[in-house]
């Protein structure tokens, strides 16, 4: 058992020189993601971004080199450009161009000599003209693609090979030592020294690169950098902006509830049990005001029958006698006395009326239904219902609801230390969650009370011209502008996403080439962020399709 163990501890120099690097193929994987496969050459001016690819060129045969037109301060593909290339050095070599896709053009021509040139760009589009030079066109370099980083040899005696098999081999004679040895003392003295030696074992990769000891550690196989090519950008479109020092005005986001205007919305529902005998709409209808909408036929059972009759012979017989009475009367007038004259005309008069509004609510006669007219108390959408024509309804049963979304409120939820600013406020907006454009608010009235529950306040603001972009009920973002304004560096708020938890933004920095920053934030408004570190005044920011850019950020 003893000889067991002993040979078990001769093998952990050979286990751990073999192990090597222990970068279990990410740092390659990341170095490979950032190797480009063509040459390219870049040019900027105020107004454009030029970059050249193309991969080897061979003298005296037809080359074919890819120009990207991109607009500097935007990174959108310039499109029916008027270009014409000339070679600086050989005028008289021909360029010829032609249009591939959108801010994608093609060179062709043949170039004579193996050496560098340089192409002059006569450029014209709608955002002006303009001459750049595209320097170091490189005519007969082979693409070599390195197997190792620059500047890094490895010989034959820093192999982990080599490692390795000087392990075993010292693995092997010290066993054969130690079995020779007799000495307790020095067998465990060996054993001792070999279960330390997993923890000394050469490793060629440094293990303190990348800490700057200001509390960011940089990982050995991770970088700020990385690439996207020109064909990516276009596809994304990938857009940038400059960031540069502005007046910002203070916000804040208020929380808000969308609410129907006093006269902007009405329930429908059924005054009496009855049937449902007309619909005049559809869901979605638009209707005006008094507008017929439904027809419902109440229903009269045997005991209101007999009710509604004897109402109806009372009603009667007393205006059968208030007109005999009055007519008699009528007729002896020269002899009766004013007064009862008088009375039975007011009599006649009062049983006359009630008749008459009897027979009105009881359709001229006794029948057991009887018919109710519902319109549109105002002018809106009607709502979906679940009824359709015959169906039984209860009194006091909802039908259907009719808004008018063209003027709409939202009540807004205030805390103490906003309540102050709002006396003071600029403006106030909202961004709808429908189409995601901004609308003004105008404030209707102050809060009148306090929620105990939480100490806020609501305040009421009207929505102007919502267009039917908001529904009764929605939360809303109400941003209250202030009137101080400041001269901050600022960049646009879709700029910023979040890395690890943290606010980041991507920097172009040159044609293909993009880095990842990340920033400390100030104030905010609907627009603009205040960055107080992480970009310079005049940094090209990625505010386009920023969640496009960290796929590709992360995924290299």
């Amino acid at each position: 058992m003893k000889k067991i163990v002993i040979q078990f501890l001769m093998w952990f120099p050979l286990m751990s020189f073999a192990h090597g690097g222990d970068d279990h193929g990410d740092t390659k994987k990341a170095e490979a993601a950032g190797k480009l496969t063509y040459f390219s050459s870049e040019a900027v001016s105020e107004k454009y971004e030029l970059l050249v690819k193309y991969n080897t060129i061979t003298p005296g045969e037809n080359a074919a080199l890819k120009l990207f037109v991109s607009e500097y301060n935007t990174n959108r593909p310039v499109d029916s450009a008027t270009i014409m290339v000339t070679v600086v050095s050989d005028p008289g070599i021909k360029i010829l161009v032609s249009q591939l896709s959108k801010g994608v053009y093609e060179l062709k021509g043949i170039f004579p000599a193996k050496k560098t040139y340089n192409l002059a760009v006569n450029i014209n589009s709608s955002i002006g003209a303009d001459l750049i030079q595209v320097n170091n066109i490189e005519v007969g370099k082979e693409f070599v693609v390195p197997n190792i980083k620059d500047g890094e040899h490895i010989h034959w005696y820093g192999s982990n090979w080599f490692f390795g098999f000087a392990g075993l081999v010292i693995g092997l004679a010290l066993m054969y030592f130690v079995s020779k040895r007799r000495s307790s003392k020095i067998t465990t003295a060996i054993i001792i020294l070999f279960c330390l030696l997993p923890s000394t074992v050469y490793n060629p990769v440094s293990a303190h690169e990348g800490e700057d000891h200001n509390g960011n550690t940089k990982s050995a196989g991770s970088s700020s950098e990385f690439i996207i090519e020109k064909e990516t950008q276009f596809l994304f479109d990938i857009q940038t902006q400059k960031a540069g020092t502005g007046n910002f005005s203070e916000s804040v986001v208020l929380l808000g509830t969308v609410s129907a205007a006093p006269q902007g919305r009405s329930v429908i529902q059924a005054p009496q049990t009855g049937k449902i005998v007309s619909l005049n709409i559809i869901p979605g209808q638009q209707v005006a005001r008094g507008q017929t909408v439904a027809v419902i036929e109440q229903q009269i059972d045997a005991g209101t029958q007999i009710s509604i009759l004897s109402q109806s012979n009372a009603i009667n017989a007393e205006y059968d006698a208030a007109k005999a009475q009055y007519e008699r009367l009528k007729a002896i007038e020269d002899i009766a006395a004013k007064k009862e004259v008088t009375e039975a005309k007011a009599r006649y008069e009062t049983a006359k009326r009630n008749k008459t509004l009897f027979d009105a609510n009881n359709n001229n006669g006794i029948s057991s239904t009887k018919k109710i007219i519902l319109t549109a108390p105002v002018s809106g959408t009607v709502s979906s219902f679940n009824y359709a024509t015959g169906a039984i309804v209860n009194a006091g049963e909802t039908l259907f609801e009719i808004t008018n979304l063209d003027k709409i409120f939202t009540e807004v939820q205030v805390f103490a230390n906003d309540a102050q600013k709002i006396k003071s406020a600029v403006s106030f907006t909202c961004v709808s969650n429908t189409n995601g454009e901004m609308y003004k608010l105008k404030l209707v009235n102050t809060a009148q009370f306090v929620n105990a529950g939480n100490q806020s306040q609501k305040v009421v603001f009207e929505i102007l011209n919502p267009g039917g972009q908001f529904k009764i009920g929605e939360n809303i973002n109400v941003r209250m502008t202030g009137i101080n304004v400041t001269r901050q560096l600022l960049i646009p708020s879709d700029a910023i996403t979040s890395i690890n938890g943290k606010p980041a933004v991507f920097i172009k920095d040159k044609a293909e080439q993009y880095s990842v920053s990340f920033v400390v934030t100030g104030s905010a408004n609907e627009q603009f962020t205040i960055i107080s570190k992480g970009v310079e005044d005049g940094e090209r920011v990625v505010t386009t399709n920023v969640y496009q850019t960290k796929m590709v950020y992360l995924n290299q």
